[in-house]
C-alpha cells in the first residue's frame, strides 16, 4: 500500500478541476505558467494542470507507442504551489455562504463569486 500524508487535510482545497491556475513556485518551464486543472487529488493534496511540471518518462515499446522511446507528460504538482487565475488576474479564494445556504468560492482582490 502506498503512503498518503495526510498532514494537508486540514483545509479545503481551494481550486476544481477546469479552473485556470497560475504556478507560483517551483520549477517554471519555458516561461510558462499557467493552464487548466485537468484533475484534483484531494488525499495527496495535488493537481494535474495541463503544461505545467512536464516530467520525461521512459517507456518499452507498447501497443501505444510502438517505438518506446522517451514520453513528456504532465506530473501531479503540489496544490500549495499554484494560485487560481479570474479574468487574467491571480487571486486568493475566499468562501461566502450564498443566497441557498451553500459556501460558494469567491475571489478575494475581486469580490466577485466563482463559478
Amino acid at each position: 500500500m502506498k503512503n498518503i500524508n495526510t498532514s494537508h487535510q486540514t483545509g479545503k482545497i481551494h481550486i476544481k478541476k477546469g479552473d485556470t491556475v497560475m504556478q507560483i513556485a517551483g520549477k517554471i518551464v519555458d516561461g510558462q505558467n499557467t493552464g487548466k486543472v485537468l484533475r484534483v487529488y484531494p488525499k495527496t493534496y495535488r493537481a494535474l494542470v495541463e503544461g505545467l511540471n512536464i516530467i520525461s518518462r521512459h517507456t518499452k515499446p507498447n501497443a501505444t507507442f510502438p517505438n518506446g522511446g522517451i514520453i513528456k507528460k504532465e506530473a501531479p504538482i503540489h496544490i500549495s504551489n499554484l494560485m487560481l487565475v479570474v479574468d487574467g488576474k491571480s487571486t486568493r479564494v475566499g468562501r461566502k455562504l450564498n443566497d441557498n445556504g451553500k459556501l460558494q468560492r469567491y475571489s478575494v482582490k475581486s469580490g466577485e463569486l466563482i463559478k
